[in-house]
């Protein structure tokens, strides 16, 4: 008899108690504002501030619709603003706000913590495996979606 694997139904699993948990953290220090998903696009822009929609669509692998909700969200909130490329007045970008830079440390903090509990009991080589798992899975899939679209 085959064996039903878990993969995919575990990552689901993970990632909505995780998103919970890291929510609740971000409560503790004061930010009710953020959740999990739109710190991912904020993540990008704490690495690269002033990018176009597009490429913070690709670096996020968020679908444009819901990249642009969330960007709403995050502008109405305070956290980004959108701006108009001097180069080519046609591409916006977004460009962070000085409320969304007095937040990244806790956020940054509160990540850090989640990492750790993530990695709770394993060691630097388990760490490292697992994370090369993860890397060839998104690699895989990112693929075939390009190729079936």
């Amino acid at each position: 008899m085959k064996v039903l694997r878990e993969g995919g139904f575990l990552m689901a699993k993970v990632h909505q108690i995780a998103g919970r948990i890291f929510a609740r953290k971000l409560k503790e220090q004061g930010i009710e504002e953020i959740n999990p998903a739109q710190g991912r696009i904020l993540f990008v822009l704490w690495k690269e501030d002033g990018i176009p929609i597009s490429e913070l669509a690709r670096r996020t692998a968020l679908e444009k619709s819901t990249l642009t909700s969330m960007l709403d969200r995050l502008e109405e909130s305070g956290f980004v603003e959108r701006v108009r490329s001097t180069e080519d007045r046609r591409t916006i970008l977004l460009r962070r706000t000085e409320k969304d830079k007095a937040c990244q440390k806790v956020y940054v903090e509160v990540s850090k913590e989640m990492n750790e509990l993530f990695y709770a009991g394993l060691s630097e080589e388990e760490v490292d495996q697992f994370e090369g798992v993860l890397r060839h899975i998104l690699e895989t899939l990112t693929a075939f979606e390009a190729e079936n679209r």
